[in-house]
């Protein structure tokens, strides 16, 4: 599949695969100064890109586990949608989860982006809804 990709800004990075099996192309921060973000604050980060995403799919955008694990940076919303038909920049708001303020460079890896199908669904009212075993049991409901 090819992801049609626009800088803009001449040293914007378009996203990259680590890996041949990585499932998440990475994104990387644009910025002309380094960003500090304080404890349990947000900062929007920009790439400097936009994409052009393919009907039916929608671009998401994960948390980088060793930035996660190790920083305590991850996206605000936890996990970014990008619908089809957004044309503008890919911003992360990265949220600081540590208790000391953390800096992103210019050119650092911030998220990774997934692009997935969408399957749309038709929703329509109902008076029951058919009967399982679990029912009604929602969060701690399995016991676990």
């Amino acid at each position: 599949m090819i992801i049609k990709t626009k800088k803009l800004h001449k040293d914007a990075i378009i996203p990259l695969y680590s890996t041949n099996f990585s499932a998440g192309a990475d994104l990387f921060c644009l910025s002309e100064k380094d960003i500090i973000i304080p404890p349990f604050n947000t900062a929007f980060v920009h790439t400097g890109i936009s994409i052009e995403i393919p009907d039916g799919y929608v671009g998401l955008i994960y948390a980088r586990s060793g930035l996660a694990c190790k920083n305590g940076l991850a996206p605000a919303n936890k996990v970014g949608v990008i619908d089809s038909d957004y044309r503008g920049e890919i911003m992360v708001a990265l949220f600081n989860h540590s208790d000391t303020s953390q800096k992103i460079s210019n050119g650092q890896r911030i998220a990774q982006l997934v692009i997935t199908p969408v399957v749309k669904a038709n929703f329509e009212g109902a008076e029951e809804l058919t009967q399982t075993t679990r029912g009604e049991g929602g969060f701690g409901s399995s016991g676990t």
